[in-house]
């Protein structure tokens, strides 16, 4: 029996303002029973994706642009990773798994499982109160280790991801820390902003103010489920020979200003790299390469609604109160960022953690791997508190030029920065209205 309710389960999740692991809600999904060699059973001779990357120690992310890629049956991913070679690993023979890692990532379900639809009741994310969701609004992913996800924040929305085999090593960063990240833009995809810097092995001559980034880590294993919040940053790391893992990605509706800057964001990118290879700058999620005309369509869009002030508020199961289902308002907090409740609730809530339910704190080194400690009273225990990344971690050697040329990915970076898009975003508007702001 799960340790919290549906009800409950949405409550605990309206409250929650930092990752948190729970460590028993699916242990009756049938999902738990996916290990790869059961999924190659079900997918049989259907091909998937993979992203292969090399097991090397370098201090810059390997980004999805820059891995090399197979069309491969699970079953010929299976025989690679026992070490099998020639047509037994089919399209893998060419890539030594001792010097390559694979990851097949963000596998629609619906997509894999069309012909077996029975498959999406196999994953029951309604136990966390989202009525109706299961496999088929849910991605899969299967990898060895090694296989990694760049450091990146999700713009649209918030995540639950399920451990099903093996055990991936989360490293999670809070949106105040973005700028200690130097996000970049490039690799391009709409719903994700990446970040510069290897956030396990940082090159901090390149990316000093790194150094004060607060890293919350966890070993997720296989049975629990992880809630990753809004615009937390998060790098992901397999650690198991084979992982699988299912991820629920629950969309939030933006506000009507970040569309506007969403949709400037991508108009400037487009414009400034339509004439570049696309294999270096747009993420292979992404469709392809929208016209001006398109981009200018969807700025003037965003900026009608926002100016009739459609949509002014966030319309999520997750940004209302569960007890109050008809109100849509956004969550107040107090002077310590805790949400508050309205009058009328039955009273404040507080979110109390212990073994079903264990937050992921701050790490008090790198080499940080499990969820921390719960006392008795739902703490954290003192010891496991950490002060964040040690200063004497590795910084690399590499040498910038001191007077290195300034490139269009360096100007966008500038161009995109979030204080500069936001202001853009404002004039934009006032033009839109005719309060002609300046």
């Amino acid at each position: 029996m799960s340790a919290f309710s549906p009800e409950e389960a949405q409550r605990v999740l309206h409250h929650l303002q930092t990752p948190a692991v729970f460590t028993n809600m699916a242990a009756g999904w049938p999902a738990l029973l996916w290990t790869a060699e059961h999924l190659s059973h079900r997918l049989g001779d259907k091909v998937v994706r993979f992203r292969l990357g090399r097991k090397e120690e370098t201090n810059t992310p390997l980004f999805e642009t820059q891995c090399s890629y197979v069309e491969a049956r699970l079953e010929d991913f299976l025989c690679w990773t026992r070490g099998q070679t020639g047509p037994h690993a089919g399209p893998f023979c060419k890539y030594p798994n001792s010097q390559y890692w694979a990851y097949a990532d963000y596998k629609y379900i619906a997509l894999l499982f069309q012909d077996q639809p029975s498959m999406f009741e196999d994953v029951k994310w309604s136990d966390f109160g989202f009525e109706g969701r299961g496999g088929r609004e849910s991605t899969l992913w299967v990898g060895t280790a090694g296989a990694n996800t760049p450091c990146h924040l999700d713009s649209y929305g918030c995540n639950l991801v399920l451990q099903v085999q093996g055990r991936k090593r989360w490293h999670l960063f809070p949106p105040e820390d973005t700028e200690k990240l130097y996000p970049t833009r490039i690799p391009y995809e709409e719903s994700s902003v990446f970040s510069r810097v290897h956030v396990v092995h940082p090159d901090l001559k390149r990316f000093p103010a790194f150094n004060g980034a607060r890293a919350h880590v966890v070993t997720l294993q296989p049975g629990q489920v992880l809630y990753v919040p809004r615009h937390w940053w998060h790098y992901v790391e397999s650690l198991d020979p084979i992982t699988v893992s299912i991820n629920s990605w629950i969309e939030l509706e933006m506000d009507d200003l970040a569309r506007v800057g969403e949709a400037v964001t991508k108009a400037v990118v487009f414009a400034l790299k339509a004439d570049a290879d696309t294999d270096d700058w747009l993420n292979p999620t992404e469709a392809g390469v929208a016209s001006h005309q398109d981009n200018m369509q969807s700025v003037n869009l965003a900026l009608r609604a926002c100016a009739r002030g459609r949509a002014a508020q966030p319309r999520t199961t997750l940004t209302r109160d569960p007890g109050d289902p008809g109100d849509a308002r956004p969550a107040k907090r107090d002077s310590g960022g805790q949400i508050r409740e309205r009058r009328g609730a039955s009273g404040p809530f507080r979110v109390r953690f212990g073994p079903h339910l264990v937050p992921v704190r701050r790490a008090a080194s790198p080499e940080t791997t499990t969820a921390p400690k719960v006392n008795s009273s739902g703490d954290v225990s003192e010891e496991e508190e950490g002060g964040g990344l040690p200063r004497d971690r590795p910084t690399g050697t590499r040498e910038e030029p001191e007077h290195a040329p300034i490139t269009t990915d360096d100007l966008l970076d500038c161009l995109l920065h979030p204080d500069v898009i936001a202001r853009v975003t404002e004039l934009l508007l006032g033009r839109r209205t005719g309060s002609h702001e300046t």
